[in-house]
This record gives structure tokens, sequence and C-alpha cells, in this order.
């Protein structure tokens, strides 16, 4: 089994797909904010989000397809569960193939250069395969709390974020349902969406998996939760 554990410090909490050495008038400039400026949430002409050239070319879709299938024998996370969700099934993160969701709303509490004026358009999912004790959203990460959703209402979700003037689309708890995410994503960019993805995840995660992500996801966004294993197995439920 491979995983890969991502981390963040916070405040510098991201990673920029393909932006090494570029810094933040980069990330500014992605997010349609000029450096030291904040004033407006337009989309900038000439940024290109990285999924749509896999839109375009169909492999977008068809990596989405691809996750889609793995949920038949379940390896999206570390855990492995194998279990069949898309007979119903529940894995160990207590998602069936039913996509849940809690709320989307511009989100202002994220880093700052993820922020601006318009926030973070944040899709906050249902469930979560990590189940940390100390979860500040454990009503929804373990409790589950959230509504069952499909694929178009993700879209359309993703269209609306844009529309109110959101810098991004920040997908919150997102492993466990990325086959979802990322076929949606292909639906809204179809329909007119250009706003950088922001893969707001846990940070325990299968490189196999983060393969499928390569190309779509623009930003990064890893939790730092633990320095050592025996805590994260302690407190995040033997992960």
């Amino acid at each position: 089994m491979k995983s890969c554990s991502l981390f963040a410090v916070s405040g510098l909490g991201f990673m920029m797909h393909g932006s090494a050495g570029r810094g933040r008038s980069a990330l500014a400039a992605m997010l349609g904010e000029e450096e030291g400026n904040s004033a407006g949430a337009a989309i900038d002409p000439s940024f290109v989000p990285v999924y749509l050239k896999l839109h375009e070319t169909g492999e977008l879709a068809a990596r989405g397809e691809r996750l889609w299938r793995i949920m038949e024998n379940c390896e999206l996370c570390p855990r492995m569960c194998r279990v069949n969700r898309l007979e119903g099934a529940e894995g160990f993160c207590h998602a069936s193939s039913q996509l849940e969701i809690t709320s989307y709303h511009p989100h202002f509490g994220e880093e700052r250069p993820l922020v601006g004026k318009g926030g973070s358009g944040t899709v906050f999912f249902t469930n979560c395969g990590l189940r940390c004790v100390f979860c500040i959203n454990g009503e929804i990460s373990i409790g589950g709390e959230g509504d069952p959703r499909s694929i178009d209402d993700l879209a359309r979700m993703m269209l609306k974020l844009q529309e109110i003037g959101c810098h991004n689309i920040n997908v919150v708890t997102p492993t466990h349902y990325s086959p979802h995410i990322v076929l949606a994503l292909d639906r809204a960019a179809g329909t007119g969406l250009r706003l950088p993805l922001v893969y707001n995840t846990c940070g325990w995660e299968r490189l196999e998996i983060l393969k499928e992500l390569d190309g779509i996801v623009d930003v990064y966004l890893p939790d730092f939760k633990y320095a050592d294993g025996a805590m994260a197995a302690k407190y995040s439920s033997g992960a």
C-alpha cells in the first residue's frame, strides 16, 4: 500500500500545482487578485485552470470514471476498505456512492491568498476517512450532517460560487468523494467554470489517487496534523 502524507503550516498551507518558485504574486494572479490589492473577485482572463485542458480532450471525464470504478472495491483512501460502495455499502468513512454535502458558500476563514475579497468558494462534504477525535467539524465528518446531492447539483454549486464572485472552488474533505468532484468539475467546465480548484484535504492520501488528480487540482491545501505516527494512530482512528 502506498500513501502520501501531505503537510501545511498554518497561514502558509498551500501548494500550487506547477508553481514552484513563483511565490505569492503568481498565486494572487491566478486567483484574480493583484498583489497588495484585494479589490475585486473578477476572473483573470489570462488564467486557464489546469483541469480545462483535460476537459477539452475528454481526459477529465475519463479520470472521473476511473475514480468512480474504484468505489466498486473502494481504495480511494489509505484505509482501503475494499467495500462495494457502488452497491450501497459504506466504508470506514461512512460514505456510499451517494454524494452528501453539508453546505456551500463563500468562506473567509482560509489563508488570505485564497480568500481575497470575494471569499473562497467552499463546499463542505459530509463524512471523512480520518475521523480525528479533535475534529472541529465533527458533526459533519463523524456525525454525518448533510444532505444527499447529485453530481449535477455539485456542478451547479461550483458555477453558483463563481457567479457570486468567489476566487476559487474549495472542496473540503474531498478524498472519499473525489470521483464525484472530478465528474462534477467536468460538467461545470463545459458550462463555463474557470475558477481554480483547491483540494482541501486532511493530508492522508494514496499516491495512486493523487496521480489521477495530477493536472486537475490547481492548489493543494493539506493539513499539518502529526509528526508522530503513534499519535496519529491514537487520535485519528488508527491512521
